[in-house]
């Protein structure tokens, strides 16, 4: 039999599964390579076929944000070589991950109240008050428990010595559990030989620990109603909404299901109305509350924020959370770590330019081709130049860019993610991964084993983003 990898050629970053070349893997992928190889390409590649149309049949699908009525769903791209982390460098990263997340809601409740990290001088006021994430409706405002972010996913990446780094914080809706939980369904329905002899922490436990999240906000019940508020069906996340909701068993809504009357929220319902205590919202600040928010939103409830307010609903995240997603924001949160814990940041954030400020801009528009500019409050890979694949003209444009507005944009270092191997088109070859886990704070922090590994299967893409040619593959936490 033909040695499955005997054409694979790792890239000069780092490589997941290959130290130098094929024939020296890193020896917690060797019982993986062992099954694979027995399995042989051309098995691999009828399984793969089985598994899109296993994910199609379950209706894991996204929509195109700029598709509106006229969109047609997609199925995810699904890759089915899993990426493998050790027991051990999981700890690690489950620890970091935990210390990021109690800095950040410590930092949001601080600038919300007293204030106290920018009355120090660790933080510019004037880069707080100017973020697009920043809600000046919540100051004076304490949400249940004392947490502002029950549900986040941050995205972390390897660099090309294999150190793990923090490259963003999304904190205010961040998508793609069902994506993460679906491909492990699919992996053991069509590849349960490659679990056989090895131990892989289960993920499954997710929806039960997000439905006790959401339970343990709604402190003045023992028996709360749970609602998930969607945008409706064409938003891109939809199919998530509609499985997590039935995964919790708890009920999808729109904003027109909802009324705000006398200080608390009702559901409408054929036998009248019931009071909802709980609501996991998936629909951004600016459209939750057309009476506090953007006055021409038709997705919200008039009035919500009020009832939040007045502590008769509880709604995860926090509206506010965003200020956490902004770019700028993130390049202090070594800083937030150190003053409200004073602990070291265990996950290091990439090194990050600030346009806003002078000496920084200076730098990055004279670096431009060597740097990643990044729109402070863009997501979904928009927004953003990868100097070293532009043009000059992109170059010049976003350079116009920075000058007329540097609060804007950050830079960073273009860095070679690592690779994993990746099925494409029959064929094998490294593709760049970042990760996104899941981490819930209610009474008690709880970090998904793994998470969505996001896949960048255009051939030297380092964009690993659905909605620009992006895949995904399991994420395996092995080991006893």
């Amino acid at each position: 039999m033909k040695y499955m990898f005997s054409s694979y050629q790792p890239k000069n970053s780092f490589d997941e599964y290959f130290k130098d070349n094929v024939n020296s893997a890193r020896e917690i992928l060797i019982p993986l390579l062992s099954s694979l190889d027995n399995m042989g390409l051309e098995e691999l590649n009828r399984n793969h076929s089985a598994a899109k149309k296993l994910l199609l049949r379950h209706g894991a699908t996204f929509r195109l944000n700029d598709t509106g009525l006229k969109g047609t769903e997609r199925i995810l791209p699904f890759d089915p070589l899993p990426r493998i982390i050790s027991k051990d460098d999981w700890v690690t990263l489950e620890k970091g991950l935990k210390q990021r997340l109690e800095a950040i809601d410590l930092f949001l409740d601080d600038i919300y109240n007293s204030q106290k990290i920018i009355n120090d001088g660790i933080i510019p006021r004037e880069l707080v008050e100017s973020s697009e994430g920043w809600r000046p409706q919540m100051i004076g405002f304490k949400p249940p428990l004392n947490k502002w972010c029950q549900i986040s996913g941050l995205d972390l990446i390897r660099d090309r010595k294999g150190d793990w780094h923090v490259l963003e914080d999304n904190l205010r809706c961040p998508s793609g559990v069902a994506y993460f939980l679906e491909n492990r369904l699919v992996m053991k329905n069509i590849f349960p030989n490659l679990f056989s002899g090895r131990i892989v922490k289960p993920i499954d436990e997710y929806p039960s620990y997000l439905l006790k999240t959401l339970q343990e906000l709604a402190v003045w019940t023992d028996t709360p109603k749970i609602v998930l508020l969607t945008p409706g069906i064409f938003n891109s996340a939809y199919f998530e909404h509609s499985y997590l909701a039935q995964e919790m068993g708890i009920q999808l809504v729109q904003g027109h299901d909802l009324i705000c009357n006398d200080d608390y929220v009702y559901l409408k319902t054929t036998s009248g109305l019931k009071r909802v205590d709980v609501i996991y919202r998936r629909i951004d600040d600016d459209f939750l509350d057309p009476l506090n928010f953007r006055k021409d939103s038709c997705l919200g409830v008039s009035g919500l924020l009020d009832v939040f307010k007045a502590g008769h609903v509880a709604l995860a995240n926090a509206p506010g959370t965003g200020i956490a997603d902004d770019k700028m924001i993130y390049s202090f949160v070594p800083k937030m770590i150190k003053y409200y814990l004073d602990e070291e940041i265990i996950i290091k954030n990439v090194e990050t330019y600030i346009c806003h400020y002078q000496k920084d801009r200076e730098y990055v528009l004279e670096n431009l081709s060597k740097l990643v500019v990044k729109s402070v409050a863009e997501a979904g890979g928009y927004g953003m130049l990868i100097g070293p694949h532009s043009t000059t003209s992109e170059i010049e444009e976003f350079a116009n860019k920075i000058k007329k507005n540097p609060r804007n944009f950050i830079a960073q270092p273009t860095l070679e993610l690592s690779t994993v191997p990746s099925l494409c088109d029959g064929e094998l070859y490294p593709c760049h991964v970042d990760l996104r886990p899941y981490i819930l704070r209610g009474k008690d922090s709880w970090v998904s084993p793994g998470g969505l590994t996001r896949v960048a299967l255009k051939k030297g893409s380092l964009v690993v983003n659905s909605s620009q040619g992006g895949g995904c593959k399991d994420t395996w936490v092995v080991g006893k």
